[in-house]
């Protein structure tokens, strides 16, 4: 894998603001075209990216929109990449294990949903029709299946009959002041009047809360980064088959958040991490833990979890022989150290990779000698690559660029990178 790695760039298509003569303007940021979410196809023949644009939003002549669209390069031939989707949008491109198809994200009917793509010509078909939306598509390793995550409200997961068919209230307090349990999270069933009793008050108080007229906060994490929010809600996983029009089939279950999934090797194993706390509301657990699962979410067991400690990040070697993953405590002030262990081991058999800056994207060598990350430093976001045998990490690009995403397969390297000099 070292010897035969090919690295391949796939940077912006606008001209460097550096190269021009004449003075910047702002509607020169329309120019700006960003490459992300970049992932090769199993052979590496094919690599698969967004680009998101700036573009007019009619009927005010400035007003913008950002549109982000799926493009396609062969890295085999010397032509240029082709824009796989239109005007309507797409996000987060899959490919299939076989290569034949991709497997992305758009808006439909107001909810971000799954769509298939066969790269050997036609109409983009939609999967599903999920009533809380889909993202983050995983294939299956038989590519049968698709796992993915949907962000499910507590008042909607409360009344949900397939999700939580006892319509159970969550065991752990929500410490709403004036409320010795969770009463005040059950369905409304008085009817709203505010000149009558406590139930018919509260109900009339609940729908100014839903009409917009008034904020209620009951949660610690309230500031968004250009609001506030009072939503309460939790990450699950679901798999849906791509052959049939099923309804998705939920992985993960009750009031908690699971912030990861993806299949082992065979496919007869899921590799979860999450925080699963019956005992205190999210807001307050800050621990997270990693949890190995059947296929089909079944006979869920803790493989790594400790109190005061967070485990995530999980990335199975392609053996499914190792896993890697990152460890650090619950303080605000903390650099999750990499990790290593045999996925049949337990937290004893754990092996330490040294690396002092904040780690993402853990990606296996092919051989299962290295692992590829990106890490913020020195004012860049360089990639490393560390070898699990001797413990030391490559920096394969510097400090005064960004690797802002990337992805190993088929003996090549391909990534998306931006620069001061030229940022897309």
């Amino acid at each position: 894998m070292r010897n035969s790695l090919l690295l391949t760039f796939l940077i912006g298509f606008a001209v460097s603001a550096t190269a021009q003569k004449e003075p910047i303007r702002v509607t020169d940021l329309l120019k700006i075209k960003a490459p992300a979410a970049l992932t090769l196809s199993p052979d590496g023949k094919l690599a698969a990216y967004t680009v998101t644009t700036i573009e007019a939003d009619p009927p005010s002549p400035w007003e913008y929109k950002y549109v982000t669209r799926i493009w396609l390069a062969d890295l085999t031939a010397n032509s240029p990449a082709i824009q796989l989707t239109g005007k309507d949008g797409a996000s987060q491109p899959a490919f299939s294990p076989d290569g034949r198809q991709l497997a992305f994200v758009r808006a439909a009917d107001g909810k971000a949903q799954l769509f298939l793509i066969s790269l050997s010509g036609g109409e983009a078909r939609q999967l599903t029709h999920f009533r809380y939306g889909a993202t983050g598509p995983r294939w299956s390793p038989d590519g049968t299946h698709l796992l993915f995550s949907a962000s499910i409200p507590l008042a909607d997961l409360i009344k949900d009959s397939l999700l939580n068919p006892g319509h159970t209230l969550p065991a752990w307090s929500a410490e709403k002041p004036g409320f010795t349990d969770n009463s005040q999270l059950a369905p409304v069933t008085a009817k709203p009047d505010p000149n009558g009793n406590i139930s018919e008050v509260r109900a009339w108080l609940r729908n100014n809360e839903t009409d917009k007229k008034a904020k209620v906060f009951n949660k610690l994490s309230l500031q968004d980064e250009m609001d506030v929010s009072t939503a309460v809600s939790f990450n699950h996983f679901f798999v849906v088959g791509v052959a049939d029009t099923a309804q998705p089939r939920a992985l993960t279950h009750g009031f908690y958040n699971f912030s990861s999934a993806d299949y082992s090797p065979d496919g007869r194993q899921l590799i979860l991490s999450g925080n699963v706390d019956s005992s205190q509301s999210p807001d307050r657990s800050l621990e997270s833990e990693i949890f190995i699962a059947a296929a089909d979410g079944s006979a869920p067991r803790r493989l790594l979890s400790a109190k005061g400690r967070t485990y995530g990040g999980p990335s199975i070697s392609p053996t499914g022989k190792w896993l890697a993953f990152q460890a650090g405590t619950t303080s605000f002030v903390n650099i999750p150290v990499l990790m290593l262990m045999p996925l049949d081991g337990s937290a004893k058999d754990t092996v330490s990779l040294p690396f002092d800056r904040n780690k993402s994207n853990l990606t296996w060598s092919a051989d299962e000698q290295d692992i590829y990350f990106t890490a913020q430093s020195n004012g860049g976001q360089p990639l490393y690559r560390m070898n699990i045998k001797t413990k030391t990490a490559e920096q394969l690009s510097d400090y005064n660029s960004g690797i802002t995403s990337f992805d190993l397969a088929g003996g090549k390297l391909a990534f998306v990178k931006t620069e001061v000099s030229d940022p897309f």
